[in-house]
């Protein structure tokens, strides 16, 4: 295990491109990329994985910048024929990204953890750095609306956030062991820094922690834990965080999303904008990552500012 490993914890979208920009300055063997599962379900007899699919297509550079998700040059064969049988087509699939669903599935069924399902399609993928689960075991984000709990795909994608959220709830993540190398990389004294990407502190970044014991591991591992803010301007960018700050009785900023971490962080990093009623040490820079060297600038940002804290 690298002695100097940056660890960084990530949902789809916005945490994708915060890796990326990881990926282009530090050595492969130096990252490891902690992806939700949360948000992973079954749909169409398929073991479904948004999170780590994103932060797959988009370190390998197949990623659809222009959708934000899923594969580029896609094809719809498939849910074009489901939809006129009168399957369930809300999920959108696409042909290519079917692929790795069924593949991946297979190999569940066949006995093979997700850890090493991930590993060797991230590796067949050219992939370098790790990408692993924040657990093998299964944790599934649930959302309490007005109707009573429904699944998180149903709410995100089905009724395209329109519930009010009540309540959240990461289901089997009391029982869910982290992932062991996860572990051994927040080991004390191994990683050079703890990165929160900018991803949706709720849905995103919450499951991750709420599974037993890697809370605690971030706190002992004596790594600098920075956090790049969801918030730019007082608003999202993409996603429903400010929506779900809303419905939570939350201001929507950058401080009530850095309060959603508690005293696990040691430094912050905001827009320019968004700077008061932070706590912990902050350091303003661009967050907004447009291009592939906006992405690698905000990178350097954030391991020069973990480095300043270590």
């Amino acid at each position: 295990m690298n002695q100097r490993t940056v660890v960084a914890l990530s949902g789809g979208v916005g945490g994708a491109k915060l890796a990326l920009g990881l990926t282009r300055i530090l050595p492969p063997d130096d990252l490891l990329v902690v992806a939700n599962t949360g948000d992973d379900f079954e749909h169409l007899g398929l073991t479904i994985c948004p999170d780590t699919d994103t932060l797959t297509y988009v370190l390998a550079g197949l990623d659809n910048t222009e959708q934000g998700w899923g594969r580029r040059d896609e094809t719809w064969s498939f849910m074009d024929t489901i939809g006129t049988l009168g399957g369930a087509d809300w999920f959108r699939l696409g042909d290519r990204d079917l692929a790795l669903h069924v593949e991946r599935t297979r190999r569940l069924r066949a006995g093979e953890s997700l850890s090493q399902v991930t590993h060797d399609i991230t590796r067949r993928l050219g992939i370098g750095p790790r990408i692993l689960p924040m657990s093998d075991d299964p944790v599934r984000t649930r959302v309490r609306c007005d109707e009573g709990w429904i699944d998180f795909q149903e709410y995100f994608v089905h009724r395209q956030c329109r519930p009010v959220v009540r309540e959240l709830a990461f289901e089997g993540a009391g029982v869910a062991r982290p992932q062991p190398e996860v572990m051994a990389a927040l080991a004390p004294g191994r990683a050079r820094a703890v990165v929160i990407c900018p991803s949706n502190p709720f849905i995103s970044i919450e499951p991750i922690l709420a599974v037993p014991g890697l809370r605690a591991a971030i706190a002992a591992s004596g790594a600098p834990v920075v956090a790049v803010s969801p918030i730019v301007g007082g608003r999202a960018v993409k996603g429903p965080t400010a929506k779900m700050m809303e419905e939570l009785g939350l201001a929507v900023s950058a401080a009530s999303a850095a309060g959603r971490y508690g005293d696990l962080l040691d430094g912050y990093i905001v827009d320019e904008a968004d700077g008061a009623g932070i706590s912990v040490a902050t350091r303003a820079a661009p967050t907004l990552m447009k291009t592939v060297e906006d992405k690698e600038a905000l990178a350097r940002t954030v391991l020069d500012f973990a480095d300043s804290l270590a």
